[in-house]
């Protein structure tokens, strides 16, 4: 017969680990969007917690005397996993925000949709960029090495060994920020160098030909030129989905030598 008896201390053990795992799970790109099943995202978990406590090969030995020591515990392992989660999610709006720019320039600013996964007002740009780079994250196998990262996590990061450097995390987040603008800036730099020549050019016939209402047909204009565009630089979303990978494995280093 099967042995399903276990003791206290596996318990606790296990359930610091399912603690992690669901945070991250919560957090994480892909898996924390509004149209992923609740009971799916348990379920992989759960999983996800089985796996990793039979891989681990060292079980650390629980130091705490109340029960308010052991939620401490559970507060410190599901802020790595938020932590994490976190840096990965972070990276996933810079299309978001590049979208805005863009849709700015273009004359689109005023167009939004609901996006149905985070059930927030987005530009169309944003939207389409947004879709698509998830598409080819999913396809590259994004969520392979974020698995993998929680994974060696446990090795870097044991279980209640978690240690919080506000200075290290302050200066990750610092340097999320610059490359959160830069990336930004090269995903609406063709739209954005286009316009301004667009906007140069208005400004010499309104020069030239002061009879002309160059509000009316700058916007039409403004529309027509932002969409032929988006159609000529769809080939750079595979570039860009290249940027976000590197910036997520970059965020996701930062973060974990930040609370070593």
């Amino acid at each position: 017969m099967i042995n399903y008896s276990f003791s206290m201390d596996e318990l606790e053990y296990f359930m610091l680990i399912f603690c992690r795992v669901s945070c991250l799970i919560y957090a994480v790109p892909f898996f924390s969007m509004n149209n992923t099943p609740r009971r799916v995202r348990v379920g992989l978990s759960l999983l996800v917690t089985v796996l990793l406590y039979y891989a681990i090969p060292e079980k650390p030995i629980l130091e705490y005397n109340t029960l308010l020591g052991y939620a401490i515990l559970v507060l410190r392992e599901a802020i790595t996993g938020l932590l994490m989660g976190f840096a990965c999610n972070m990276c996933t709006t810079v299309v978001g925000f590049a979208g805005r720019i863009i849709d700015m320039e273009a004359g689109l600013s005023m167009a939004s949709l609901m996006d149905p996964t985070t059930k927030e007002n987005m530009s169309i740009t944003g939207m389409i960029y947004s879709y698509a780079i998830t598409l080819i994250l999913i396809i590259t196998g994004i969520y392979d090495y974020i698995l993998k990262a929680l994974a060696e996590s446990f090795t870097l990061i044991p279980v209640s060994g978690a240690i919080f450097r506000s200075d290290r995390l302050m200066d990750a987040m610092l340097q999320f920020m610059a490359d959160y603008i830069l990336i930004a800036f090269r995903i609406c730099l063709p739209m954005f160098a286009v316009m301004i020549l667009l906007n140069a050019l208005l400004g010499i016939l309104a020069k030239v030909a002061p009879q002309m209402n160059m509000f009316s047909v700058g916007m039409q204009l403004k529309v027509l030129v932002g969409l032929t565009m988006l159609l000529i630089t769809t080939g750079m979303i595979p570039g860009i989905s290249d940027l976000i990978y590197r910036e997520i494995k970059i965020m996701m280093i930062a973060f974990v030598e930040a609370i070593m």
